[in-house]
């Protein structure tokens, strides 16, 4: 199993939508910023966001599996083997995340890096 590298590449804000649906005081995600960077085995890295892991754990279950060398969806999603651009689930204010194969083998039990 290889361990996944999880960046994070943007956090996003509606202004629009949070105008209209958000709660008072939402802005942007309060729990990750830009450039930060978790690792990954076949646990969820320890700070990450809960709703984010579970959006995109799939993507990175099949790449600690052996589809880094792979393209995802047929090659027609992003360009490049063994990467995943994916966001989370957060409608108002989404953050956008990197998720890119490595050669660094981990062992099954094996302390997840955060």
């Amino acid at each position: 199993m290889k361990r996944v590298k999880i960046t994070v590449l943007k956090r996003t804000f509606d202004e629009e939508l949070a105008r209209e649906y958000g709660g008072e005081g939402i802005a942007a995600c309060p729990m990750h910023r830009e450039g930060q960077v978790f690792y990954a085995d076949y646990r969820k890295p320890e700070g990450l966001c809960d709703e984010a892991w579970k959006a995109f754990c799939q993507f990175a279950f099949a790449m600690a599996h052996g589809s880094g060398e792979e393209l995802f969806y047929y090659g027609d999603w992003v360009r490049k083997p063994g990467v995943a651009i994916c966001s989370c689930n957060d409608g108002l204010r989404p953050v956008i995340f990197k998720l890119e194969s490595t050669d660094e083998e981990v062992e099954r039990g094996a302390k997840t890096i955060g």
